[in-house]
């Protein structure tokens, strides 16, 4: 009798759901609220995809609701893409949102600007509406497209493969190669007029000058980069912008993601190569950033030039380098580095380095780093297939000159030296610099390579004292009036810092900043 009773319970219960309709609902009378009304799309490249946006659109009734119709003004036609409630397409009808409930609407777009306008950017919009034939409600979708130069591997129509550059040769004699091209002639200068988008390594020729002038914007997509072959020249002619903020006559080399949530995200392209024997480099007022190396540098060309003149130059958020030098021959006036995951400067293996009025900084959070801000060696330790040291080289570190510059980062040892046994050159001096070393295990006390009171390798050195960095963590690394560093470089020093501030010629500021006096924010800070 117990399971009987149960039984016409059960089959009560089936009967009354059966009977209820689950899907009545009133339609919608404009009573829609919504998470946006106009939903902006960052910044995308012509016929580059947009990443995936979204709004939500809520029933904030006692009733469940059916939009009768949802679809873009522009109809089939428009270049945006929804995906409502799970379902893509362009239009939707009889879309159901429960009582207290909501939806979301996810947003895409691909867009030919050519078959926009004849501008170099334009302002792509369309609508989102619902109900268009009743209490139409909308939110507006907004997006600016880019017109570029876009530069990539040919590909083999007959078997598909993309054109490669070839590297060397592998221990077991086989070619390394690389997905890339050779830049043409008509290639081999980049202007402002548009921005150039490079997929894979574009390579500047032997013999032959890529030139990039004042303005130029060159964006990377993943896993690429530019690289100079032997005896090839890579010059970079930014210059000094009226308003340093805007930054309007610098090149700036970045990633290919212009939307705001990548402005600042490690490792989304490769590295600008100065391969072994290039030449003649020159970059100036330059920004490179978010890459995984800033500038590898491979050698130098033998000459007793700089190989490379860096100036007023700034490269931010880089995955393992800013500057990595092996056995190179470098230049660096006013040149700032910051936020990288293993070092900001590495001179190894050697070679000629003179600094000047630059700050290597490192403020690294996107992760673990033990590693120093600034690191010199004058060895190359090569591994064999499992990781195996098999032999160190050794080169002489000719010079390692820092004058006037700031080492300093979140950790306590932000200068590292590694010396090699063979009885190599290894000869560095910092004079006027502000140095944060805190060897609070005292573990360098017995090394010579930091008796910081051996003034012929550190004179005037300042350690471990504020240097009153701006924003560090943001790459602010304008000094303030409370800096350590205020009035403690040379005299007489170099005109103007890389904002193009004139130096106090009694007494100017260690770094790549004159001091200023930072303004208080709306919170007094």
């Amino acid at each position: 009798m117990r399971y009987l009773s149960a039984f016409l319970l059960l089959a009560i219960i089936i009967l009354w759901s059966s009977c209820r309709n689950d899907f009545e609902s009133s339609p919608s009378t404009g009573n829609l609220q919504f998470s946006k009304d106009t939903l902006f799309l960052d910044t995308i490249f012509t016929n580059i995809g947009s990443s995936t946006y979204h709004f939500k659109v809520y029933n904030r009734t006692n009733e469940d609701l059916t939009v009768p119709f949802i679809s873009l003004e522009r109809g089939e036609s428009s270049s945006y893409r929804l995906n409502v409630d799970g379902v893509p397409g362009k239009s939707f009808e009889n879309i159901q949102v429960l009582a207290k409930d909501s939806i979301f609407i996810f947003v895409e777009t691909t867009t030919d600007i050519a078959q926009q306008t004849n501008e170099v950017e334009f302002l792509y919009t369309d609508r989102v509406i619902f109900d268009p034939n009743g209490n139409q409600q909308d939110v507006d979708l907004v997006t600016l497209v880019k017109d570029a130069v876009f530069l990539f591997p040919s590909r083999n129509n007959l078997t598909g493969e993309k054109e490669t550059l070839v590297l060397g040769e592998d221990d077991n004699g086989e070619e390394i190669r690389i997905e890339g091209f050779f830049l043409e002639d008509d290639e081999l200068n980049f202007t402002s007029e548009k921005p150039y988008v490079i997929y894979g390594y574009a390579a500047i020729p032997s013999d032959k000058t890529l030139t990039i002038d004042a303005g130029a914007r060159v964006h990377f997509h993943k896993n690429s980069g530019i690289i100079a072959a032997n005896n090839a020249t890579l010059l970079v002619n930014g210059e000094p912008s009226a308003d340093p903020e805007a930054m309007e006559n610098e090149v700036i080399f970045e990633s290919d993601r212009l939307e705001s949530a990548f402005s600042d995200v490690p490792g989304q392209w490769g590295l600008i190569w100065l391969t072994a024997g290039s030449t003649g480099h020159v970059i100036n007022h330059a920004t490179i950033k978010n890459g995984t190396v800033g500038i590898l540098m491979d050698s130098n060309d033998g000459g007793t030039d700089p190989t490379l003149t860096i100036t007023n130059t700034q490269i931010y958020n880089n995955s393992a380098y800013g500057i990595l030098a092996r056995t190179g021959n470098i230049l660096g006036e006013n040149v700032v580095i910051n936020n990288s995951g293993i070092s900001s400067l590495y001179c190894s293996f050697g070679g000629t380095y003179n600094f000047d009025h630059c700050t290597f900084a490192n403020y690294w959070n996107s992760g673990f780093r033990d590693t120093p801000s600034v690191f010199i060696d004058n060895i190359f330790s090569v591994r064999d297939d499992n990781g195996t040291i098999t032999e160190v080289l050794e080169e002489d570190l000719t010079a390692a000159n820092f004058t006037n510059c700031i080492i300093y980062g979140n950790e306590n040892l932000e200068l590292e030296f590694l010396k090699g046994e063979q009885g190599k050159n290894f000869n560095y001096n910092f004079k006027n610099c502000l140095i944060r070393f805190n060897d609070f295990s005292n573990q360098f006390d017995d090394n010579e390579l930091y008796d910081f009171t051996n003034t012929s390798l550190f004179e005037s050195v300042i350690l471990n004292e504020d240097p009153d960095f701006k924003e560090p963590f943001d790459n602010l690394l304008n000094i303030g009036e409370e800096s350590a560093a205020n009035g403690q470089a040379t005299t007489p020093s170099m005109g103007v810092d890389i904002l193009g501030t004139m130096r106090d010629t009694s007494a100017p500021d260690i770094g790549a900043y004159e001091s200023v006096i930072f303004e208080e924010d709306d919170n007094g800070n």
